[in-house]
């Protein structure tokens, strides 16, 4: 039971991921529950895997799991920043609050806590890539080679048009905060733009997963 909690809060954190990038699509008050919704969800997630914490600091230390511990922790760090900002931020959801001031550092903390983020959070989806995989497979305990291999040539085309996106979204300038003012074009496709950081979510998790497979191959005595 605890199995399918995880799961449903999982998929719901990722839907949610990608609605809050589309803020230009469904506007500030919608943005907002969603925030708010994603930091509940972000909790129950900490909670169920509350084992993770309890073993931090035991057992053996291996390459693969310095990663995905550092993945882990800056993750966090990243939501943390987005829940103070967007309490700070808030119009709606948290507007009974007496705030008055931090608003500059707010939108800072903002723009690099949702940036951030969604490259983290999808490279912690990378690392548990294996495990979705199990559950789309089913019984199945083999896949065919010709299968993986094909499965690898369509992760890899995601891969590299969530490079080009990379670039044609400007994330390197928000990343190191470049700018203070994000660029949104509210007359876009929600399709094409959905495409994008799906992709995007992609090259992530592309990554994640394939740089993990490596650490996994090295041998510590």
């Amino acid at each position: 039971m605890n199995g399918k909690w995880k799961k449903a809060v999982d998929m719901l954190m990722t839907l949610a991921l990608l609605f809050l990038m589309g803020y230009q699509f469904w506007g500030e008050k919608a943005h907002e529950w969603a925030g708010a919704g994603i930091f509940i969800l972000f909790a129950a997630h900490h909670i169920l895997n509350w084992n993770w914490y309890k073993n931090l600091f035991r057992g053996k230390y291996t390459p693969v799991w310095d990663f995905q511990a550092g993945v882990d922790i800056l993750t966090l760090f990243s939501m943390l920043a987005l829940m103070y900002s967007g309490i700070v931020l808030s119009r709606y959801v948290f507007a009974f609050l007496p705030i008055e001031s931090g608003l500059a550092l707010a939108r800072q903390l903002h723009i690099l806590g949702s940036h951030w983020g969604f490259l983290l959070m999808s490279l912690h989806l990378g690392l548990h890539w294996n495990m979705i995989l199990g559950l789309l497979k089913g019984k199945k305990k083999n896949i065919s080679r010709s299968l993986r291999i094909a499965c690898f040539v369509f992760g890899l085309a995601i891969a590299l048009y969530g490079i080009s996106v990379f670039v044609k979204r400007d994330f390197f300038t928000y990343l190191f905060l470049q700018s203070e003012f994000v660029f949104l074009d509210y007359e876009e496709s929600k399709i094409l733009f959905y495409i994008d950081y799906l992709s995007l979510m992609g090259l992530c998790i592309f990554i994640s997963h394939y740089f993990g497979k490596v650490l996994r191959s090295f041998r510590f005595s």
